[in-house]
């Protein structure tokens, strides 16, 4: 086996490097050829056109329609997220209690909200708080975006805690057994410090997620981008530029949401490596010989 080998596949060898060049290129070719065909198509129905774009240099335009659908995504997902994580936690922790009756409750929710599509959430939501006036008339469609995406993203989030503590090894809980903490104590200054920096990237994938579902309010009349982009494209009959506006706006933001946890990340793992681990035994060694550790239970 060469040195390339990986453990998953053989390194491919000369011949199945020519072919995978030539399928690389042949997929290039399509992606280009098909681009070309849309943006042909873009060009016929003058979408592509210096007029179509004119829009976005006029400030007038921004605040009026960009600025404000961008801070309803922005608050809906910030606080859906800020939410979803507490409830998440929570729900998580609770599934996995030592009571069998408390993990079923827990868990009939956590499956319950994840199996509930967001939208249709949205919908009941926005009826039924609208038919007993349960906020501000203003406030409608962005109490039911929050609540909607916090109760889906929530269940999501206590399943990867859960799978996050559960992942540890066992030689973890039973240190912590063994120095006599308590099941609080022990989720708090073990379990959850390791678990955190182990679930951070699933929990990124899920607060992206909840970025772009707040674009589910437009089906309600919530004021985000998505909404506010296509109503821009109908006033300066624009459509396809605005969208593609809008479409550079949420990568952006996406981007901007998924740097920041990478850097978090990776401040977590290196604020862990610099801590020296004292091993459970060494602390067992050190205690007086006639000290009861269990007493501290």
């Amino acid at each position: 086996m060469s040195s390339g080998a990986s453990v998953l596949f053989d390194a491919p060898g000369p011949k199945a490097r020519v072919r995978h060049t030539l399928y690389s290129v042949l997929v290039g070719v399509v992606i280009v050829a098909v681009l070309w065909l849309v943006l042909a198509k873009l060009a016929d129905k003058d979408q592509l056109t210096a007029d179509k774009w004119k829009p976005f240099v006029d400030g007038e335009v921004w605040q009026t329609y960009i600025l404000p659908g961008l801070r309803g995504t922005i608050v809906a997902a910030a606080l859906s997220i800020v939410f979803a994580l507490a409830i998440g936690m929570i729900f998580g922790l609770l599934r996995l209690s030592d009571h069998r009756s408390v993990r079923i409750v827990a868990g009939a929710v956590v499956e319950f909200a994840r199996a509930i599509p967001v939208l249709i959430l949205m919908i009941f939501l926005f009826a039924v708080i609208s038919k007993y006036d349960l906020t501000d008339s203003s406030q409608y469609a962005l109490t039911s975006v929050v609540i909607a995406l916090t109760v889906y993203n929530g269940s999501v989030i206590a399943e990867i805690v859960r799978s996050g503590i559960r992942s540890l090894p066992k030689g973890q809980t039973e240190a912590a057994v063994a120095l006599g903490l308590r099941k609080g104590q022990m989720m708090r200054i073990i379990l959850l410090p390791q678990a955190i920096t182990a679930m951070l990237p699933a929990i990124v994938s899920q607060m992206v997620v909840a970025l772009k579902d707040t674009a589910l309010g437009y089906q309600i009349t919530y004021q985000e981008i998505v909404r506010q982009g296509q109503q821009l494209g109908a006033a300066e009959q624009n459509t396809v530029p605005s969208l593609i506006v809008v479409a550079a706006i949420m990568i952006a933001l996406n981007w901007s949401l998924t740097r920041v946890a990478t850097w978090l990340e990776q401040r977590l793992r290196s604020r862990r490596k610099g801590r020296a681990v004292v091993p459970a035994a060494a602390v067992l060694t050190d205690a007086a010989p006639g000290m009861d550790l269990t007493k501290s239970r």
